[in-house]
């Protein structure tokens, strides 16, 4: 195994690649339907860490527009497989994100994570961002009658 990691900011024409990925940096399969529709949005964006053709991390962000302000980014998700924790591998694609938002013109960026997720709160905090409490709410199966 080489220690070598490549980073890809992928396109639509990275389809077969993103399909192409096993367990592990993502919470479930990637579903060919939602990735192709992710990568034709050029409000969204993905970077994925690559060792020896394998996916080994990746991070996800979403432009968000205003109709009163600059544009912000919002990380929605940042994933590393095990075998390749603690490596700065996770920053990096992250730090890739931040990158591209700066790139865009978002005048911000932020995201949430868990208050017991000890280690995404190790990363976030290394990347020197305003540690901000917000209370959150979210409607799994939004579309479910009540």
């Amino acid at each position: 195994m080489s220690d070598a990691i490549t980073y890809l900011r992928l396109g639509p024409e990275h389809l077969d690649l993103l399909c192409g990925v096993n367990e592990g940096p993502f919470d479930n399969p990637v579903d060919a339907v939602q990735a192709k529709a992710y990568l034709a949005d050029p409000g969204q964006a993905i970077v994925l860490a690559m060792a020896d053709g394998v996916v080994v991390g990746m991070a996800t962000g979403s432009v968000l527009l205003h109709p009163d302000k600059p544009p912000t980014m919002f990380v929605n998700e940042v994933g590393v497989r095990d075998a390749y924790l603690r490596r700065g591998i996770g920053k990096a694609v992250t730090q890739a994100l931040f990158d591209l938002a700066r790139r865009r013109g978002c005048d911000g960026i932020w995201l949430g994570t868990e208050p017991d997720n000890a280690g995404a709160l190790t990363l976030y905090r290394s990347l020197k961002g305003d540690e901000v409490p917000f209370t959150g709410f979210g409607w799994n199966g939004a579309l479910d009658e009540n």
